[in-house]
């Protein structure tokens, strides 16, 4: 937890710079330490030794390093584990409805918590480079869209809670369909 950039440092607000491909063995190094922390901090023995807070995304710039590419490392839908390495990605098209968190989002680089609704569209198509300078298209929904955007704001200098609402937290945008993650479409 000590190489995670905490709120408050600027590399958190400023705009990533592009990665230059061919991917040079820095940045590669960079991404497969990153996707290894992800999984450290999922591991229940390594996290408690090392005292790591679990995470399922992970963006340079939390790291230091202001380049556009982040890691994710989750369970999908069927309970399998999935990675994505993102280089210079970018969100090409969206759902109309949005989504949100009931409890809130966490950041491994917020040590608060942090009380309110992120909208974020439910599904995301988005474009981009792998760890082997391919390029990616790929659609995610629920979650995976979620983490995704959120990644995407610490690329952008955003934090998740840029998001909330100031004057009321828990108010969600009237002008959209939205409804939180867990909520059963159609009722």
């Amino acid at each position: 937890m000590d190489d995670i950039v905490r709120e408050g440092d600027p590399v958190l607000r400023a705009v990533t710079e592009p990665v230059h491909l061919p991917l040079q063995e820095e940045d590669r190094g960079a991404l497969k330490s990153m996707m290894q922390f992800l999984k450290n901090s999922q591991d229940a023995e390594m996290s408690a030794k090392y005292k790591l807070r679990s995470g399922v995304g992970l963006s340079a710039n939390q790291i230091g390093l202001s380049k556009r590419m982040f890691v994710m490392y989750l369970k999908d839908d069927n309970g399998k584990n999935v990675e994505y390495t993102w280089v210079n990605p970018k969100i090409i098209s969206h759902s109309m409805a949005m989504v949100y968190l009931p409890e809130s989002e966490g950041c491994l680089s917020v040590d608060r918590p942090v009380h309110g609704f992120v909208p974020r569209y439910e599904s995301v198509k988005v474009r981009g480079f792998d760890l082997n300078g391919e390029v990616i298209t790929q659609k995610f929904k629920g979650y995976q869209a979620i983490i995704i955007q959120h990644e995407m704001d610490h690329l952008d200098g955003m934090m998740f809670y840029d998001r909330i609402n100031p004057q009321n937290p828990f108010k969600l945008p009237q002008d959209v369909e939205i409804r939180s993650l867990y909520e059963q479409k159609g009722k």
